[in-house]
């Protein structure tokens, strides 16, 4: 029996473009089968801006494990007991927002990876591990090598910290999040300013040197999205399920507007 591969890890690994399904206010295990329905690759679980609790993260990223949909999920700031009982229920990822310094960064690998690399407890027999027990070697060097951990860039301070950020063993992916950064740098919402493009250019520079990827959330406009992914950014925020229904919702109610006599 294998461990289940992350095919968002894979797809990073041959340069291609990896975008999520955000999850927010559906609450089905159905939500990874929708996913790949619809082209996304992974599913962006988000316990940060949500009342979804551990439980119903863990069953999402358990169905998603068969369908190749890699399942990712966003903790509360430095909730590193929720990372780990959503690793152990089979998620394939960790996003840990917020994150300003080396420290941080190294105190969030430690919790999340197994040893060596970490401190994390050893769970056997979950899903992602078929529901197989394998030998403790065997798990730890495997999960520990098809789980990605991502650290969020959301301050000024971040950016100034994102190549060290970025070196630090366990670490694979800087993600910005162009909201809080927009805010944070006193732009908000201004994905095109000069300094926030500037503070992009350091992010995806800074990952790149430490042989890492980049990634970007909260910029949905398409006119603007593929010059960061030019600018070097894979790992990238897709729209959220909200977004999504009330862009469908409100596409079908302008036709059945059109139609009133």
């Amino acid at each position: 029996m294998a461990i289940v591969e992350n095919a968002v890890k894979k797809r990073l690994q041959q340069g291609k473009i990896a975008a999520s399904f955000n999850v927010s206010r559906l609450r089905t295990v159905e939500i990874p089968q929708i996913a790949k329905a619809t082209g996304f690759h992974w599913i962006f679980i988000d316990l940060e801006h949500s009342t979804m609790d551990v439980d119903m993260a863990g069953q999402v990223s358990a169905a998603a494990l068969p369908t190749g949909v890699t399942p990712i999920v966003r903790v509360p700031e430095g909730d590193v007991n929720r990372a780990t009982r959503v690793l152990d229920a089979g998620a394939q990822g960790i996003v840990f927002p917020h994150v300003d310094t080396v420290e941080e960064a190294e105190t969030f690998v430690h919790a999340c990876r197994y040893p060596p690399v970490g401190h994390r407890s050893l769970a056997y027999g979950g899903p992602q591990f078929e529901y197989a027990t394998l030998p403790p070697d065997e798990a730890m060097a495997g999960i520990n090598d098809q789980t990605l951990l991502v650290m969020m860039i959301e301050t000024p301070r971040a950016v100034e910290n994102a190549a060290a950020i970025a070196a630090v063993d366990g670490v694979d992916i800087l993600l910005v999040g162009g909201s809080d950064l927009s805010a944070t740098m006193g732009i908000p919402g201004q994905m095109t300013h000069p300094d926030f493009v500037d503070a992009i250019g350091k992010v995806v520079d800074g990952a790149t040197a430490a042989g890492k990827w980049a990634g970007l959330g909260g910029v949905y406009d398409e006119a603007i999205l593929p010059g960061f992914i030019e600018r070097g950014m894979r790992f990238i925020l897709g729209g959220s399920d909200l977004s999504f229904i009330l862009a469908g919702a409100k596409a079908r109610g302008d036709f059945f507007a059109k139609l009133q006599p």
